[in-house]
This record gives C-alpha cells, structure tokens and sequence, in this order.
C-alpha cells in the first residue's frame, strides 16, 4: 500500500509539472466536441435511412 502511494505521489507531480491546467481542459472539451459531432451525424444517417425504408 506504501508504495501504491508513492507511485501516485510521483504521478500527481509529474502530471502538475508537465501538464498546464488550461491544455488539459482544452483537450477535454476538444474530445467532448469531436465526439458530439460524430453522434449527430450517426444520428441524421438513422433517421435518413428510416425515411428513405418508410417512403418505399
């Protein structure tokens, strides 16, 4: 358990050092942004496809 807690120790500083707050949250929101946009498209090919089955 000791160590467990030392090696989260050394990741915290290392993640605080090398990482700026506003680059991580810039790449949250950039993923959150490309994820939504792939939804809706997945979304609008369904229900074009279900229009396209009921209009036959």
């Amino acid at each position: 358990m000791n160590s467990l807690r030392l090696y989260l120790s050394v990741l915290f500083v290392v993640m605080a050092v090398t990482l700026s707050s506003c680059e991580v949250i810039g790449d949250i929101f950039e993923a959150g942004m490309w994820t939504a946009v792939v939804i809706i498209v997945l979304i609008v090919l369904i229900i074009g496809w279900i229009f396209r089955k009921l209009r036959r």
